[in-house]
């Protein structure tokens, strides 16, 4: 006798062909009920010839449907925006930092950096240097303070105290002048008493061979008389300068006469020049004579 199979026995296609079977037996049951009381008029037959897959169509259970990814698609690009707007934001803030570093550290070497220095004179002068009162005047020779304006007094006795500065290599010792037989030392400083000792240089001018204007001073008719014949200079004439390292050569340009008040053939040069400065006319001394030259390219 065959064993009766249970559920957990039977494999899907039987229990497909089973539950198949069932249903059909159900419908017959239902028709045969039907047609017994006449609640139908026509019986549509049944195909019994139905494919087992067509069958299987019918009892196939329906797969779940999968879960919509639109929503998950939209929150990935939300995301994807983010990141992006995350990453331009870190550029930016990379960016301007490195641009407020750059800008501080330029301010910054602006603060340290020094002022070019030029050979000027710390503080300009009021009248031309070796101004005095004739030595055969009343008094004799002296610091002549009535060509200074009453106002600025005060300012040229300050400029008096200006320190000397120490003596450097580079700078001016002599100056020789062979058309008028000039051999002189020269000091740094161009007031009362330096002029004592030589030709007097104006502190804050140029060095000897420097681009700028190297003003060099002294009496023509008192201590020695250094500049006694500067008038008879003439142009092409040679002024040799000293420093402790070698001789500069320069040749006079020019010669003129004007007012102690004329401070500004004292300023800067943007060539090597030598201006020679000393009163005029002699044992008179209300004017200066001014002498300039230009240094030669054979140094």
């Amino acid at each position: 006798m065959t064993r009766k199979k249970s559920a957990e026995d039977l494999s899907i296609d039987e229990l497909r062909r089973l539950f198949v079977e069932k249903r059909r037996s159900t419908r017959q049951d239902r028709l045969e009920r039907f047609r017994k009381t006449g609640r139908i008029i026509s019986l549509v037959s049944v195909d019994e010839s139905a494919s087992l897959n067509e069958i299987r169509s019918d009892t196939t259970i329906e797969e779940e449907k999968p879960t919509p990814k639109s929503h998950r698609r939209f929150f990935d690009f939300f995301l994807l925006i983010i990141e992006v707007l995350a990453v331009v934001g870190l550029i930016f803030v990379l960016f301007n930092g490195l641009e407020i570093i750059k800008q501080l550290n330029q301010e910054v070497a602006q603060a340290l950096e020094q002022p070019t220095l030029t050979p000027t004179p710390l503080i300009k002068a009021v009248v031309l240097p070796s101004g005095h009162t004739p030595p055969n005047g009343p008094g004799g020779a002296q610091p002549n303070a009535l060509e200074i304006p009453e106002h600025l007094r005060p300012m040229v006795q300050s400029l008096a105290n200006i320190p000397i500065p120490t003596a450097g290599p580079q700078q001016a010792v002599r100056i020789q002048i062979p058309a008028i037989g000039v051999d002189a030392p020269i000091v740094q400083g161009d007031g009362w008493e330096q002029l004592k000792k030589g030709v007097g240089q104006y502190i804050g001018s140029a060095n000897p061979g420097e681009n700028g204007n190297i003003v060099l001073s002294a009496h023509n008719d008192i201590f020695g008389e250094i500049f006694r014949y500067l008038e008879k200079l003439k142009p092409g004439d040679k002024i040799i300068i000293y420093t402790n390292q070698r001789s500069y050569n320069y040749v006079v340009s020019k010669t003129q006469i004007v007012e102690p008040t004329r401070v500004d053939l004292m300023d800067f040069s943007k060539k090597p020049t030598v201006t020679l400065i000393s009163c005029y006319p002699y044992l008179v001394d209300k004017q200066r004579i001014i002498v300039q030259g230009y240094l030669t390219k054979n140094n």
